[in-house]
């Protein structure tokens, strides 16, 4: 029997709060997980599936990107990863009935989080121009109907072809190969609206733009720097890691505006003292930065590295850099006034930061959003680079870059060429294997594809996964360009915004998720995915799909492909539907680091894809050398009168998904439209901890950006600084205020006034 979703939607305008608690984990978090997991899948169902989560027999979990260990618990997977899990497996279904009972003008006024719990997609559905309500199509009708539209456009550059994390290695390998062989290179992925800065910032320092370390190197480090990151939210089993590296001795400085639960304590659920016990203080100095002052504080700690005598490696800087004597004169110049304005510290807290520094022989830096969302983030992790160049902190084992992912295989799917601006070697692989002339133009990334959609220099919309409408800046502006589209298309597990806010005509392609079975022409198949530090491994689903109209993302592809391509297209589409290991055998043939691959990922703890400053002091840069650089420090002031507004995700949230309208480690429960201020910044601004505001944003284009009826809650960030939860704030953010270089929204960094009002 279907498990029932809520009845209504509900009411968000009464949060209750209590103070912010100062531990993550522990039986608050079993107890939550179990009880979603039952409601959503019931108690067979739910043991069933959650032991297999990211086993090595099992499936990867669908959430975060963090890696697994050798050795693996029994309950391999953190509280948010078995809501995700659950709102996979649900029991929940979205029949043609329920379609039938609600027009889209209807679905449209519901909240994200409402959408989500109908449970899961069953059928593919169509709206035709003019119509309603979606209605039942049969799947080659539906191909039909996207293939027809794509052979009309002028150019194949009028499509656009995205790409949320959560999409396999094969499936996204697929994906890149049809979007190319139909002509284009717009491929824009959840990349561009995230860790694009690490990869820019990376690419261009060290050669490779991905993270240097391996799970192990983190429990030999002696100091780990987590910065402008929330783990116990967003990467909750990264806990168990930076518990592992304290145990063996490591100490831990944490950088954030906000204090964040999971950092001070974590009381790890699968040990007695986690359960029972205080559990792990972890960090051992915390540093309230000021948003966006993280590049003055690593410029300044350069500076001191530099005056200290014996403190930079030499024979390392001079071997394997290039650029040092640029970056040092501009090191020098640090200002110490500046930098406390920039980052609100105090001179004692970053003398404490260096002496931890100089102690230590082998540090990790470890970022997320929190780096990569403003206008200098390209710089600020390029000063990162250079604080860990300056002490050979780059291809040692206890010592590197660690950009931390946030979606399961978003990291992977950049690997199998969802990208924008493509490598031409990777261009040349594919034209040498399939035999046609992939285009070599760049495409569109996200912000540039909404553009182009309001402009109408697009006109078909296709996603691969994901929420666009909900996760993509401005979103009155993003959700115009998508009604400006003539089809959208969205492959996906469960119902979500991006499904009301269309084209001229719309379909929803239901897909199996990670847990399901998958079988086809060839039997049973698996997929592979790539976590956040290179390694990849098979992923198996077992349960029995949520519906027997469901189509894996491979055969979609596949399908879809052989539509708008025909016989002129000599790529083998129906040999890939019917067995995974030909997909996996092409990307071998291309790909560098997966040869053998089928033989490899038979292993099953995976394999390490290479990487040439971990593995060999190497660096594939233009200059053939780690490069230092030297930016001019940069960090975002707000007028006096208004703050900087930072957009975050609440704990009961992955994304732009919606577990719940609870924020227990901040103490916030029934509510999401709320805004967290410094108490002595509120009282300045007339504003009574739990009165009502309206947040405006203010942009260099004079358009106002309101977001309405939040409560004001009295916080312990930094001062200056306000945070308020995405996707209801991403309305504040401009579309052309982006990070430089990457592109990336500038979300982390949002002036804004806050207007009080009665409450809603």
């Amino acid at each position: 029997m279907a498990a029932k979703p809520p009845a209504g939607d509900p009411i968000q305008d009464a949060p209750e709060v209590t103070p912010p608690q100062h531990a993550a984990a522990g039986l608050p978090a079993v107890g939550h997980s179990l009880r979603i997991a039952q409601q959503q899948m019931g108690v067979r169902r739910t043991a069933l599936t959650l032991l297999r989560v990211n086993q090595k027999k099992g499936f990867d979990c669908p959430g975060c990107a963090w890696p697994e260990p050798d050795k693996r618990h029994a309950a391999e997977f953190c509280e948010n990863g078995a809501k995700a899990v659950a709102e996979e497996a649900t029991l929940r279904r979205v029949t043609p009935d329920f379609f039938a009972a609600h027009p889209v003008a209807d679905l449209a006024t519901r909240s994200g989080y409402w959408l989500g719990q109908q449970g899961r997609l069953t059928q593919p559905m169509y709206l035709d121009e003019g119509a309603e309500r979606y209605e039942p199509v049969s799947w080659d009708r539906a191909f039909d109907i996207i293939g027809d539209e794509l052979t009309a456009l002028d150019s194949p550059d009028e499509a656009v072809f995205y790409t949320s994390g959560r999409t396999s290695n094969e499936a996204a390998f697929l994906y890149q190969l049809f979007a190319r062989e139909f002509g284009t290179n717009n491929l824009p992925d959840c990349s561009n609206m995230c860790h694009e800065s690490s990869g820019s910032a990376l690419t261009e320092t060290l050669g490779v733009g991905k993270g240097s370390v391996l799970l192990e190197d983190l429990y030999q480090a002696d100091l780990i720097i987590v910065a402008g990151q929330n783990p116990g939210t967003n990467h909750p089993r990264m806990l168990s890691a930076l518990e592992k590296a304290k145990a063996n001795g490591a100490k831990i400085i944490s950088i954030n505006p906000l204090p964040e639960a999971g950092l001070e304590r974590f009381k790890n659920p699968q040990n007695a003292r986690g359960l029972s016990g205080v559990g792990t203080a972890l960090t051992d100095l915390f540093l309230q930065i000021r948003l966006g002052g993280d590049q003055a504080l690593f410029r300044l700690l350069n500076k001191l590295i530099l005056e200290t005598e014996g403190a930079t490696d030499e024979e390392f800087i001079g071997e394997h850099t290039h650029g040092f004597e640029d970056f040092a004169k501009a090191a020098r110049d640090a200002d110490w006034d500046e930098t406390l304005r920039a980052t609100g510290l105090d001179r004692a807290d970053i003398d404490s930061a260096l002496r931890m520094v100089l102690d230590s022989k082998r540090t990790i830096v470890c970022w997320a959003m929190g780096l990569t969302q403003h206008k200098h983030s390209v710089p600020t992790i390029r000063e990162v680079v250079n604080f860990l160049l300056l002490r050979g902190n780059v291809g040692r084992p206890g010592a590197g870059v660690c950009p931390v992912r946030g979606h399961s295989n978003v990291q992977g799917d950049r690997t199998m060429g969802i990208f924008e601006r493509p490598a031409p070697a990777f261009l040349d692989a594919l034209e040498r294997e399939f035999g046609f002339a992939p285009p070599r133009e760049h495409g569109f990334d996200v912000v540039r594809a909404i553009r182009a959609l309001r402009d109408g220099q697009a006109k078909v919309f296709f996603a691969m996964g994901g929420n666009f409408v909900a996760a993509s800046p401005d979103t009155e502006v993003t959700e115009g360009a998508m009604r400006a589209a003539r089809l959208t298309v969205h492959v996906s597990t469960k119902l979500n915004r991006s499904h009301v806010v269309t084209g001229a005509r719309a379909l929803i392609l239901p897909t199996l998720g990670r847990t399901e079975a998958d079988l086809q022409g060839g039997g049973p198949q698996f997929v592979t995915v790539e976590d956040s530090m290179g390694m990849v491994h098979a992923s198996r689903g077992r349960l029995e799909p949520a519906s027997s109209h469901l189509l894996s993302e491979p055969a979609i592809v596949c399908r879809l492909a052989r539509r708008v391509l025909g016989p002129e297209s000599h790529t083998p589409w129906e040999e890939f539907e019917k067995d995974y290991a030909r997909i996996r055998d092409r990307i071998a043939a291309v790909i560098p680091g997966f040869e053998d691959f089928n033989t490899r990922v038979s292993d099953p703890s995976g394999f390490a894809l290479p990487h040439a400053p971990r593995d060999s002091r190497s660096f594939p840069t233009t200059t053939g050398k780690a490069n230092f650089t030297a930016a001019p420090v940069e960090y975002p002031t707000a007028p006096e009168g208004r703050l900087l507004l930072q957009t975050l995700r609440s704990h009961d949230q992955y994304n732009t998904t919606i577990y719940g309208l609870d924020d227990r480690y901040r103490g916030i429960k029934n509510g999401r439209r709320v805004v967290l201020v410094h108490p002595e910044d509120a009282q300045e601004l007339g504003l009574a901890d739990g009165s009502y505001a309206d947040l405006v944003s203010e942009w260099t284009d004079g358009t106002e950006r309101r977001a309405t009826g939040f409560r004001v809650i009295h916080y312990p960030t930094a001062r200056g600084c306000a945070a308020s939860y995405y996707p209801e704030t991403n309305v504040l953010v401009p579309l052309d205020a982006t990070a430089d270089t990457s592109n990336t929204p500038a979300s982390k960094s949002v002036v804004v006034r806050l207007e009080q009002t009665p409450p809603a």
